[in-house]
């Protein structure tokens, strides 16, 4: 079975910084793109940042551009999100996704594997 593990999240005042992590069990994210996701008002949840299996191909919100940076380990088994800048308006759950193929963009329906979430809130 496979598993997504997000972790990472907390409490941090504005202008900080939190990473994230998501650990996968029981299959290797190598050759899948992973992508991280929070929701949003009316959507079920809101693309945030993606990254396809060649480590050059990642991909933003424009909400998060010049902040947010995503990566991933794949010996460790793991994508990370660096959130810097943070914003009241970060304030979210995070879920990590795993992707059907080796690429990974802001389609739900590119996802088939999804992680319980991390609470990430920014105060003023």
């Amino acid at each position: 079975q496979v598993q997504l593990a997000e972790s990472g999240g907390g409490l941090v005042q504005a202008g900080g910084s939190l990473r994230l992590s998501c650990a996968a069990s029981g299959r290797t994210i190598t050759g899948y793109g992973m992508a991280w996701f929070r929701p949003a008002p009316g959507k079920e949840r809101e693309f945030v940042a993606a990254i396809s299996w060649s480590v050059y191909s990642a991909y933003y919100a424009d909400s998060v551009k010049g902040r947010f940076t995503i990566s991933r380990d794949n010996a460790k088994n793991t994508v990370y999100l660096q959130m810097d800048s943070l914003k009241p308006e970060d304030t979210n759950v995070y879920f990590c996704a795993m992707a059907r193929s080796a690429v990974a963009y802001k389609n739900l329906d590119d996802y088939d594997v999804w992680g319980r979430g991390t609470q990430v809130t920014v105060s003023s």
